[in-house]
């Protein structure tokens, strides 16, 4: 075991790296591969935004910023927020980061310590694992279920609270699930935090990606929340700019405080040919967005029948573009399951287990795809399960 292992011992992401890294070895191999398990929008960045970072370039707008971002650009995200979702930020409580991934390890390494415990909505984004046991804390998963739709329920956190616990990492659109945990369960968790005086993490980097029947709440735009909320968003998801690296946290000014030391050591700021186009995204027209958010509901009005047909059962997804699937009706569990529909029929997914599941029986679908290449998805997915389900034993 080298060194770096040692230090991270119970990493999920080292095995499921090696999936990965397996599974994409063998797409490389595979003519007409139809990639179903990334999270990177299909579509082109909107052409202003584009059009804003080139002006920045010829306008000399390419060098250092302050740590927490340009002003304009702050101000811009405030006023969005505000609009969105009913949160009161002021651009001096906006630090715009390196994604929101950036935004995660920042938060970890200012504010858990050794020992600290961080209670994750699970199944999840790994990356808050990793983030925290940096920072030398215990990732404590809070489980959720296909019969809930895999929204949270509160009872699961409150018996995963132990004197240590620190935080609370609240995920809703979640990631892989697609779930969105319902206002009544948010106001619970507000509730849950007062009682035992937890610090909330929320991250809405899916809020905009929201179908009908399902309602986003901010947390931190209940009463007596801000204090003790750091909201997570940015641009990658919504105005498919995963590439440009451009995401914020939104907190109390002494939380920005702390964490603007750490980020300056970390990266000093965001790439500004970035910044300039992510205040295009907010300033610009929204048509393109809207346009992208409507296809989405059309990919997820064709896969959500199409896997009632297969005999695929799922909880619904209520935003983000995501569907967290049962494939225990196959006999096969996940790994197996993706691998050999890989190898048979050049559809790529990924199982659960990635997104630290201990569930084997489930994969996430992105419907990240241009309808027709879904369509041709499903036919080869239809095929491949009727060939090897248990049905055909």
């Amino acid at each position: 075991m080298s060194f770096v292992t040692d230090c991270l011992t119970d990493r999920i992401t080292e095995e499921d790296g090696a999936f990965r890294s397996k599974m994409l070895a063998i797409a490389a191999g595979l003519p007409d591969v139809i990639a179903m398990g990334r999270g990177d929008p299909d579509f082109h960045t909107p052409a202003h935004i584009a059009e804003a970072a080139i002006r920045a370039i010829h306008d000399n707008q390419h060098h250092y910023t302050g740590p927490t971002g340009i002003p304009a650009l702050r101000e811009a995200i405030a006023a969005d927020l505000n609009r969105q979702y009913g949160l009161a930020y002021g651009a001096d409580d906006i630090v715009v980061t390196a994604g929101v991934q950036e935004s995660i390890t920042l938060i970890m390494l200012t504010l858990i310590g050794a020992g600290d415990e961080v209670l994750i909505t699970s199944p999840r984004f790994t990356t808050y694992d990793t983030a925290v046991r940096l920072a030398g804390g215990v990732p404590v998963p809070v489980p959720t279920y296909e019969a809930d739709d895999f929204a949270l329920d509160v009872a699961e956190i409150e018996k995963r609270i132990t004197p240590r616990t620190k935080m609370f990492v609240l995920v809703s659109p979640n990631n892989p699930t697609g779930a969105v945990t319902p206002p009544d369960v948010i106001r619970e968790i507000a509730d849950l935090a007062v009682r035992h005086n937890l610090l909330i993490v929320s991250d809405e980097i899916y809020a905009r990606i929201i179908y009908e029947g399902h309602e986003h709440l901010a947390i931190a735009s209940l009463p007596g929340m801000k204090e003790r909320t750091i909201t997570l968003n940015g641009f990658s998801k919504t105005y498919a700019m995963t590439g440009w690296r451009v995401g914020y946290l939104a907190a109390p000014s002494d939380y920005v405080a702390k964490i603007v030391e750490v980020r300056h050591t970390l990266s000093i700021n965001t790439c500004t040919i970035s910044q300039h186009a992510a205040l295009a995204a907010l300033t610009g027209p929204q048509e393109p967005i809207e346009a992208m958010i409507a296809e989405y509901a059309a990919r997820r009005a064709y896969l959500l029948p199409a896997l009632d047909e297969m005999g695929l059962t799922y909880g619904d997804p209520g935003g983000a573009f995501y569907v967290y699937t049962n494939v225990s009706s196959t006999g096969m569990p996940t790994p197996e399951f993706c691998e050999r529909l890989l190898r048979e029929t050049g559809v790529m997914l990924f199982p659960g287990t990635m997104f630290g599941d201990a569930n084997p029986d489930y994969i996430r679908i992105s419907f990240l795809q241009p309808l027709p290449r879904i369509k041709e998805a499903v036919s080869r997915m239809k095929t491949f399960i009727a060939s090897h389900g248990k049905a055909a034993a």
